[in-house]
């Protein structure tokens, strides 16, 4: 989370904090889709100048820490802006059926992109991403048991897990 957060200041425009806003403000209820409004133009900040790959390698990077639904509508928002939302569409329909919500998500940046609300600050937006990433562990079995241990994990000398921990990510690195 720590590494996301720090990514995301050093973006050079606010264009993701006012599409998360514009999302927050029209779908309140659907905390992904407001993510990946924030989120949507993060492969760019990863590795700049990389065109149509961008939001591929922003969901390969998002997936693992706030899960497949959210990595998927910011992969689809591209295809939606660069075919008019048919490729997108077609994706979207498929698992987890997300069509209205990748439609929305464009829209939400193209106004924001014009024009938006009073973005906020990015901190304003971290109990968020921490709320649908521990949804996500959970949801992929990696939810911590009553005695403190991820489901799965090996205890470690003292009985404490080895290693990093459950959730934990790596970001690709930024191209200079």
């Amino acid at each position: 989370m720590v590494e996301l957060m720090e990514l995301l200041r050093g973006s050079r425009d606010d264009r993701g904090l006012r599409t998360a806003a514009l999302l927050r403000r029209s779908h309140p209820a659907d905390k992904e889709l407001q993510l990946a409004g924030l989120l949507h133009d993060m492969g760019q900040m990863l590795r700049p100048g990389d065109g149509a790959r961008h939001a591929v390698l922003a969901a390969e990077a998002v997936r693992p820490l706030l899960g497949e639904r959210v990595a998927r509508l910011v992969r689809l928002h591209a295809q939606a802006g660069a075919a008019d939302g048919a490729d997108a569409a077609d994706g979207a329909d498929g698992p987890g059926g997300d069509a209205d919500a990748v439609a929305t998500l464009r829209q939400a940046r193209e106004t924001a992109a014009a024009c938006g609300p009073d973005a906020g600050v990015l901190e304003d937006w971290r109990p968020l991403l921490e709320l649908v990433a521990a949804g996500a562990r959970r949801a992929a079995g990696n939810a911590i048991d009553p005695l403190g241990l991820p489901r799965g994990s090996v205890p470690g000398p003292g009985g404490r897990g080895a290693g990093r921990g459950a959730g934990a990510t790596s970001w690709p690195e930024r191209s200079p």
